[in-house]
């Protein structure tokens, strides 16, 4: 509820630019595709640019336009966000060795 809480907020604004920083951390799966459906939907809906910093990469890479992969801060790989997903170096260290 606070992750939501901060998210409604955030939007009350009308931002055109979303900042979020592991928006998942420590809730339910069911709440965290919640959220990510939320996100999903006000960049698809609304127009609204969401910058998304997340250590859940399935959720982020099914959402992302565009998508970066770091590794001790320096970027390792990117790509569209299917395209990343679709990677077995992604899928394997991400991503519970492909289970998704």
């Amino acid at each position: 509820e606070q992750q939501m809480l901060a998210i409604g907020r955030a939007l009350m604004s009308r931002p055109k630019l979303l900042l979020l920083d592991e928006p998942s951390l420590g809730l339910a799966p069911l709440i965290v595709r919640q959220i990510f459906d939320i996100i999903g939907d006000l960049n698809k809906n609304e127009g609204l640019t969401v910058f998304l910093v997340e250590q859940n990469a399935f959720h982020a890479l099914k959402l992302a336009h565009r998508g970066h992969v770091m590794v001790n801060g320096k970027i390792t790989m990117s790509g569209t966000g299917a395209e990343l997903l679709k990677r077995e170096e992604v899928r394997a260290a991400y991503l519970e060795g492909g289970k998704h």
